[in-house]
């Protein structure tokens, strides 16, 4: 590279096992900015909707039907919270609630118009933000930082305990928000 960085950090390096432990200052701050923006996006975007509420609808906006056990396993509460944070989300119009014709018991949720509208606005939102402070990055730390998260997401795929739990299909991007 022209100005002779190397593309990990020194502070990065080493061994899990044996090696010093990384500093994670700049990631954690890195993890505030884009929580930030994560709820900044939220916020312009709907003042009816929580945090988790928005988990279930990025969840649902991969095109899958899924029942409330599965969207109680993804969030990592019980039943009955998953049940009244969907509700909320269905007498907003936002999450469509479909009884089996079959078996009454079954019930399966999936994004409404309106839902799939509001999720399409805040991701937009979203990235708009996080491209401001991308783009005011000089072009080489830019690339450094697309690189550098490639790695950091392999990684994170790797660590069985932020796998998508069953019955949620799609990456990390596609069951968290």
């Amino acid at each position: 590279m022209a100005s002779g960085r190397s593309e990990v950090p020194t502070s990065f390096r080493g061994s899990r096992a044996s090696g010093p432990e990384p500093d994670l200052a700049p990631l954690m701050t890195a993890s505030r900015t884009i929580i930030a923006a994560v709820v900044r996006s939220l916020a312009d975007a709907s003042e009816a909707v929580s945090v988790p509420q928005l988990r279930v609808l990025v969840m649902l906006a991969g095109g899958i039907r899924m029942n409330l056990s599965a969207v109680a396993e993804a969030l990592g509460v019980n039943a009955s919270n998953a049940s009244r944070t969907c509700g909320r989300l269905v007498n907003l119009g936002l999450v469509d609630r479909q009884t089996d014709p079959h078996d009454r018991r079954h019930v399966s949720l999936a994004l409404s118009r309106s839902g799939q509208r509001l999720v399409a606005d805040v991701m937009r939102h979203r990235e708009r933000l996080l491209a401001e402070v991308v783009s005011a990055m000089p072009a080489e730390d830019q690339d450094l930082l697309n690189e550098a998260l490639r790695a950091f997401i392999s990684a994170a795929e790797g660590i069985p305990a932020l796998r998508p739990p069953p019955g949620v299909e799609g990456d990390l991007a596609h069951w968290s928000t």
